[in-house]
């Protein structure tokens, strides 16, 4: 009998790592899915989260935040501001810096998102560890530093 430890030679598809990629699609999934009751993707709502907390990060903090390239975050910023959700302005001291923030539209969608990305956390916490809910948290920044 094998284990997620010693899978089988025969049974590329019980690995952690395939295990970690369905986990991480099937979030994906169902974040895609309820966001766009908002009007949002995933990586939309990591720009808005990302904004919410930092104004005027830059594009390429919030690519890496949102895990694209910076050319699709320049895709997504374009889309943001022509929803209203975002506005970008020059920078007081350097007019070819643009700074990006949210807008009153924008906080209004973030809040809705929030508890859109809470309501996923709490099933994926409920599906692992519901006394604990910290160990699949640490768990997974441990394999990502063990990967480094």
């Amino acid at each position: 009998m094998s284990s997620l430890m010693d899978p089988p030679k025969d049974d590329t598809y019980r690995s952690i790592g395939y295990a970690l990629k369905r986990a991480q699609q099937a979030l994906r999934g169902h974040l895609d899915t309820q966001l766009r009751d908002v009007g949002l993707t995933m990586p939309q709502y990591s720009v808005l989260a990302g904004l919410e907390v930092s104004a005027g990060m830059s594009n390429a903090d919030l690519a890496r935040r949102a895990f694209v390239t910076p050319q699709t975050m320049q895709a997504i910023i374009v889309t943001l501001e022509k929803a209203g959700l975002i506005e970008r302005m020059a920078h007081p001291e350097n007019g070819r810096i643009r700074q990006t923030e949210l807008t009153p539209a924008g906080r209004s969608a973030l809040k809705a998102a929030h508890e859109i990305v809470a309501d996923a956390e709490m099933l994926a916490r409920s599906a692992v560890a519901p006394s604990d809910p910290e160990i699949i948290y640490a768990a997974l920044l441990r394999i990502a530093d063990a990967m480094r």
